[in-house]
């Protein structure tokens, strides 16, 4: 039963929050959900609180039990309350009967949309204070999901609708995550098919002064495929942390596939390292991911030298283009499983269609893009499922930010 109205405590202290976070901390990796259900009883008065893990696809909300063999219902992620939570990153509110609100709290990591968490008070204490405190408290249990995943299968068996093929699970361990944000940028991603991917991969990284950004089209099928990708996405990745510049991560990569393969495996990669203090960017261009720029609402394809794919040749030079990003700039990185797909009719995504999804996307933030992208693609082929893999990738730049 929840506590008596006036049983529950004034407005702007922080001790529930202190208390949540204690609990989360101290809670065995597997019982976060559990564990901030107790302290919102107690703290809040909540009658129930239940944690949605947004899915693979990006197609629904799926509860995460207690019990793992009792799965709950799915809530839609494109519509209701928790769907608008979910998209416009901000608290939403339902009302229920019996005197009681539902609030809707988006369960976000540094820009990395999770999920949303539900929590169902007695009307009179979802006071404006209250949904602030719970809101803050929804980013805590994010980051704490983040640490927790480590540790635990639990939050990863919550967020499928189907198995995962064994090259999907692959691919799914190597992103860094699907969505972040800065105050110099945003960024979105989005494989397809979400639970049987193979060769498509995206990666980032971002320091105090660079961000860079990776789109990966692996030749091949399956485990092949997958096995490639993984050994070329950590090639980069080494390159990267050794602090070499751009066009010699594309090298030293190169390199190690072409040992690995002696040629008869290659992977296309769009390298982008980007200078955060003025937008100045570097590009590579091994392959066939292409890159769109949107400019004052006009779509073009950023014009880039055509380098060969990695590990095709022995030790292949690489040389790296320069592009200046201006604020409000949106680039859209797509692989060929994206603008090559032909409708019934033969037209290829990537000439007109492509052109109206992301200017229908325009309004969207960078985190939705991706997604949006993918579901005009499944009109424009005419089945829900293609032939080849599919990623897109939506890098929104804001703009330098003045030094501290």
């Amino acid at each position: 039963m929840p506590r008596p109205a006036r049983e529950i405590r004034a407005p702007g202290l922080v001790t529930g929050l202190v208390a949540a976070g204690h609990a989360l901390r101290s809670a065995a990796p597997h019982r976060l959900p559990a564990a901030l259900r107790a302290v919102l009883r107690a703290e809040y008065g909540a009658e129930s609180a239940d944690l949605l893990l947004a899915d693979y696809g990006l197609t629904a909300l799926l509860p995460v039990p207690d019990d793992p063999s009792s799965a709950g219902e799915p809530v839609a992620l494109h519509s209701g309350p928790a769907g608008r939570a979910f998209g416009a990153q901000e608290p939403q509110r339902e009302d229920l009967a019996g005197g009681r609100t539902r609030l809707h709290l988006p369960v976000t990591v540094r820009g990395d949309r999770q999920g949303v968490l539900a929590v169902v008070l007695p009307r009179e204490a979802a006071t404006e204070d209250a949904v602030a405190e719970l809101t803050e408290l929804a980013g805590m249990l994010g980051h704490e999901l983040v640490v927790a995943g480590r540790d635990t299968d639990v939050y990863a068996r919550a967020r499928r609708t189907d198995r995962l093929t064994l090259a999907a699970e692959m691919q799914w361990e190597l992103l860094p995550a699907r969505s972040c944000a800065r105050p110099e940028y945003a960024l979105g991603a989005q494989l397809e098919p979400a639970y049987s991917v193979f060769g498509d991969n995206f990666d980032w990284s971002a320091d105090g002064g660079h961000l860079t950004l990776c789109v990966t089209n692996g030749m091949g099928e399956g485990i092949e495929a997958a096995l490639l990708t993984n050994l070329g996405i950590n090639a980069l990745r080494n390159a990267r942390r050794a602090g070499v510049p751009l066009a010699d991560q594309a090298c030293l990569a190169d390199q190690a596939i072409h040992a690995q393969y002696r040629g008869a495996s290659h992977l296309s990669v769009l390298l982008v390292d980007v200078e955060l203090a003025t937008g100045r960017a570097q590009v590579v261009d091994a392959g066939s991911p292409r890159l769109l720029l949107q400019r004052d609402r006009t779509l073009t394809t950023v014009e880039l030298e055509a380098q060969l794919p990695l590990g095709m040749f022995e030790e292949t030079d690489y040389v790296a283009q320069e592009l200046l990003l201006r604020p409000g700039d949106r680039l859209l990185f797509v692989s060929d499983g994206v603008h090559a797909v032909a409708g019934p009719e033969g037209e290829a995504y990537g000439e007109r269609a492509l052109t109206r999804a992301v200017s229908s996307a325009a309004l969207l933030p960078a985190a939705e893009v991706p997604a949006a992208v993918l579901r005009e693609l499944r009109v424009h082929r005419g089945r829900p499922e293609g032939d080849d893999d599919a990623v897109v990738v939506c890098l929104d730049w804001y703009g330098g930010q003045p030094a501290p």
